[in-house]
């Protein structure tokens, strides 16, 4: 979604400022903008579309200033427009939003009344003319509490001040927002990403907080004023340097390093000397706990999906699937023996970070497996599981889907064997087999060529269908996902057994369908469900692993075979070739496949 940066310091700001913004454009954005302050004006350059344009205009102009704030927009209220993009001014403010006011018409009414006149289309202008009109009866600090409580609705906020040429206002209800700590000079920001070109040294702002930067001070409050202490967070410096290398697209680079980060995932929790899950700090008897509530958005809801079938597999405990943004609203009956865990890869996730709310609320076990240890949704939750997969700068998720699914996986097995749902032979297989999943995850690979020639076929079609049984039902749904998230073609996963209930309409003569079908008890199922589509007149991609057996099917277009690896982790090695097939799907079309339209990274809005 939208992002933030703000600094305040003794030295020129300005070309910080767009280095910053350009390490956000991985959150998706259709617009940016830039405000400084200098000979004791406001000045602002904005632009539709990219950071590249935005600083072209800057050096054009040659801005300038010590203190600033610039922004990069996922557009909600208002198109894409140079007009609509932030910041958003008077002649004595400036603002960058992320979220959305949602009593911003209201306000807006009353405000024109006044006498205050919009340029823009943006709930973002109606808090300008907000701080505009309390400071003229109210102290600065006074100004923001007010006007704080009059905002109804979600957001992050950064804003500067013509009359106070050193200082800089954060505030957050929500969308998450950061601080950074320099010599001379502090930072603003709606992650910590954007900040580790310049520190290591961060804060949170907490929900309902607001703080006021100087290039020599940082004070916190809460909603009332009330002054608060902050932790200050020494992050690792090793993800500063993040880049492509010799990739054209980061997408690329993310789904060729999942050898690697399931790997160092592996480390982290399995101690190889004695073949056991590690799974630190847990807060609670494992025996105590009887069901299990997977929530997540997008991606991460297709790996809570997957991990049901582990823990149904495994364990005897009921075991459900939520869509975050469906759970937060409807009248939950909240049990104090069930585990509420929440995947979400940049542990931002509005609408989950919401549901783990209401969870906390109601005094419930919760559990946050995410990428980001220093995110809202692992700051909140009683037991963080990292993910351990590095950045992804690609919009689509590709390496922290493997990542929250390998995570699953392992809480799964460590929870089955505590209550003794599975035997320790059983559970040291599991181990076993999970050390092998890197390396056949790195020989799945392989399968790139071929792939690379059908990507043709399904950028050009009309709409295509993805089939899978059991495990491989979710996976189908994920590699229709991808291919809609980057190639923008009109794609839906089924489970296989469904076709024949209506879907099987859809087929025509030559349209493609992936079918997932690996050899595991439910592969002559999948294989006649196939056959139906095929006589049809569909041209099939079946994706399924390594086998002296024979396909029992005939007519089949093209076939991927992946490794062999237990029937379990079999999703892991599936979900590669489905990821490869979208990449070039959208590379055939020419696409930006790092920022597909219309999307963003880090869903900080409903």
């Amino acid at each position: 979604m939208c992002g933030i940066v703000g600094i305040t310091s003794s030295k020129e700001v300005t070309s910080r400022i767009i280095g910053s913004l350009k390490k956000l454009e991985y959150r998706g954005y259709d617009s940016a903008g830039i405000a400084t302050i200098s000979e004791n004006n406001i000045n602002e350059v904005k632009c539709e579309g990219r950071v590249n344009e935005l600083e072209k205009n800057v050096n054009q102009i040659k801005l300038s200033g010590t203190i600033g704030i610039g922004h990069v927009r996922w557009a909600t209220h208002g198109k894409p427009s140079t007009i609509n993009a932030h910041p958003h001014s008077s002649e004595n403010v400036s603002v960058v939003h992320n979220g959305i006011i949602e009593n911003s018409t209201i306000l807006k009414k009353i405000l024109e009344k006044k006498g205050y006149k919009f340029k823009s289309q943006t709930d973002t202008e109606v808090i300008v003319h907000l701080v505009t009109d309390y400071l003229k009866k109210n102290n600065l600090k006074d100004t923001i509490i007010k006007v704080l409580k009059k905002l109804h609705g979600s957001f992050a906020l950064g804003i500067i001040f013509k009359d106070q040429p050193d200082l800089i206002i954060g505030a957050r209800r929500g969308s998450p927002l950061a601080v950074g700590y320099g010599p001379d000079e502090h930072y603003l920001g709606s992650d910590s990403y954007a900040l580790k070109s310049m520190t290591n040294k961060i804060s949170y702002l907490n929900d309902g907080e607001f703080c006021i930067l100087k290039k020599d001070q940082v004070e916190f409050f809460d909603s009332d004023g009330i002054k608060t202490n902050k932790e200050v967070l020494n992050l690792s410096k090793d993800e500063q340097n993040y880049e492509k290398d010799q990739y054209k697209y980061f997408m690329a680079k993310e789904i060729d390093e999942q050898p690697v980060t399931i790997k160092n995932c592996i480390n982290e929790y399995i101690d190889k000397h004695n073949n056991e899950i590690n799974i630190y700090n847990f807060p609670w008897k494992i025996t105590d706990i009887s069901s299990v509530v997977l929530i997540g958005c997008g991606t991460a809801y297709h790996s809570c999906l997957v991990a049901k079938y582990w823990f149904e597999q495994n364990t005897n405990m009921d075991v459900s699937v939520d869509i975050a943004s469906e759970f937060r609203y409807r009248k939950i009956k909240f049990k104090q023996n069930a585990l509420y865990i929440f995947v979400s890869q940049s542990g931002e996730t509005a609408d989950t970070f919401a549901a783990l709310d209401l969870c906390k609320k109601n005094e419930v076990k919760t559990c946050a497996i995410v990428n980001v240890v220093e995110s809202s949704i692992a700051r909140d939750a009683d037991l963080v599981l990292p993910i351990h997969c590095g950045p992804e700068i690609g919009v689509a998720s590709t390496k922290a889907f493997l990542g929250q699914m390998l995570v699953l996986y392992l809480l799964c097995t460590k929870i089955s064997y505590e209550q003794k749902t599975i035997s320790n032979k059983t559970y040291q297989n599991k181990i076993k087999d999970l050390l092998l999943l890197s390396k056949c995850a790195k020989e799945t690979l392989n399968t790139d060529n071929k792939i690379h020639n059908l990507g043709k076929d399904f950028a050009n079609s009309k709409g295509s269908m993805f089939l899978g049984r059991g495990y491989s039902y979710p996976i189908a749904l994920e590699g229709a996902l991808k291919l809609k998230e980057l190639a923008y073609v009109h794609a839906e996963g089924y489970p296989a057994g469904e076709m024949k209930h209506g879907p099987l309409a859809l087929i025509e003569e030559g349209m493609p369908v992936v079918v997932i079908a690996p050899r595991d008890e439910h592969y002559k199922k999948t294989i006649s469900n196939m056959q139906e589509v095929i006589s049809r007149g569909a041209k099939v991609l079946l994706i399924t692993n390594k086998s002296t057996d024979e396909i029992f099917s005939e007519n089949i277009w093209e076939q991927i075979e992946v490794e062999n690896i237990s029937n379990e982790l079999l999703p892991f090695l599936t979900t590669i070739p489905l990821q490869k097939l979208a990449y070039y799907s959208a590379l055939d079309k020419g696409f930006d496949i790092d920022k597909p339209r219309n999307l963003a990274k880090s869903v900080t809005v409903e």
